[in-house]
Parts: C-alpha cells; structure tokens; sequence
C-alpha cells in the first residue's frame, strides 16, 4: 500500500526518484490526473517507453491508465485539516457549530417543523420516511437538517423564539440560551424581505402592523407570517385610536 498512487503529487517525486528528467515527470502527471492516459496512444507510448527505460514497474504504469482524476496533496491536507476544525467545534463548541452549519449549508431550514422541539422534528422525519420515494426533492433535502436539528436537541440545546426585534435577517445567532432563528428561516419570508424588516428597525419600535408594513416595505402575506409565528402579539394593526376600545 505505501507504493500506491495517493495524490497527483505521488507520480511526479516517484518518477524523479525512478531517473525520469523533471519536466517529463512532470507532463506524465498531468496526463495521468486527467485521466487522459490512454486518451493519446501515441504521447502515452512514449511515456511508457521512457518510464520502462527508468525501471518503473509494469504494475505501476497499468495504474497510471486506470487513473481518471486525482487530488494534490495540498488540497487534500486542506480538506483533512478543515475536517479537524469543524469536528473540534462540535464537541467544544456546540451553538457555534450549529449556528454556523445553519447559517450557511442550510437551505432547507424550515423553522416550522424545527424550532418548535424534537417531537415535531421526528415527526416530520417519520412523514418523509413514510413518503419513500415519492418524497419531494425539498423534503430530501430537509431529511439532512432535520437530523442534525434532532442531534442538536438530544445533546440539551435548542432554540430561541423567531423575534423581529432580535432576530438577524439571515444568520443564526448564538445567545446565551440557544440559537435564535434568523427572520428568512420563517418559510415563505424571502430574504428581501427579512432583510428590509432588519434595517427598518434601526429607525425605532414599529407602532403598529401597518407601520411595520410601511417601513420595511412588506406586504399582508409577510405579516400574515409573522402573526403566525407569534412575533407580532400584543402590536396593533393600526397606528390609529378608536374612539370605542
């Protein structure tokens, strides 16, 4: 195993090491990590030829021709590197891992089905399970998360109420308690307007639903949403008094 070819760097310090002149180990590695060795019959007899002529065994040169892509040494240290990280943040980081997991490879986050617990989460994954292959490429997708919001909730984390005050209009946040949901993760609230809700708070609390309509530049459908993820209570929908409240 330890003369096996690993890398695409492997071919060339083997070659070298074997008496081959540098730039032809060289071009012999750039062919075989296309996989374009038996692609050019005439070029790669050469090669053949050459390599032979520097005692490069036969078995050696049929891997070469199987080959069809290989990695750099540099790029596979760099992904085994990175590996460590996100692992070491796991276990020693947990809400840091999580909310940086779901901020960025998430797209299927659907808050509906995962800020509100484990049961709703299983049960989710049972209604996919049961689907089988009739389950819509969305909702493959979300299996994934889904198993990882379930992971999340077994180690004792979980998550913050969606809050239009407190909320980042698209990442998660860790906080002291948990993780709190970004505005976007609400389904069918597009990240435009999430995004005009967050700056429109910076000019103040919103007076009313229709002041948070005019302001953030939302329609009836964006706070319709809101309503139903509890983030609207207590605010009324119109900055006017009735004469007989």
């Amino acid at each position: 195993m330890q003369d096996a070819i690993c890398c695409r760097d492997d071919i060339m310090i083997y070659l070298i090491k074997q008496g081959l002149p540098p730039d032809k180990a060289f071009k012999i590695m750039e062919t075989v990590r296309k996989g374009k060795a038996l692609k050019d019959p005439e070029k790669w007899g050469e090669y053949v030829t050459l390599m032979k002529e520097n005692n490069v065994p036969e078995w050696y040169i049929k891997s070469c021709e199987k080959i069809k892509y290989m990695f750099p040494k540099a790029h596979a240290a760099a992904y085994v590197t990175n590996a460590f990280r996100i692992a070491w943040f796991k276990v020693h980081e947990p809400l840091a891992y999580y909310a940086s997991y779901f901020s960025i490879r998430a797209d299927e986050f659907d808050s509906e089905y995962m800020i509100f617990g484990k049961e709703k989460v299983k049960n989710k994954m049972k209604e996919i399970d049961l689907e089988g292959n009739n389950a819509t490429a969305k909702d493959k997708g979300m299996y994934a998360i889904l198993e990882l919001v379930l992971e999340m909730y077994e180690r004792g984390f979980s998550f913050l109420p969606i809050d239009i005050y407190q909320s980042h209009s698209t990442k998660f946040q860790v906080e002291e308690n948990g993780i709190r949901p970004p505005l976007n993760s609400i389904p069918g609230l597009g990240t435009v307007a999430a995004q005009g809700i967050e700056n429109a708070r910076k000019d103040g609390k919103f007076m009313s639903i229709d002041d948070l309509k005019i302001r953030s530049k939302v329609g009836t459908s964006v706070t319709d949403l809101l309503k139903k993820f509890g983030c609207l209570n207590g605010m009324s929908q119109s900055n006017q008094m009735s004469l007989f409240g």
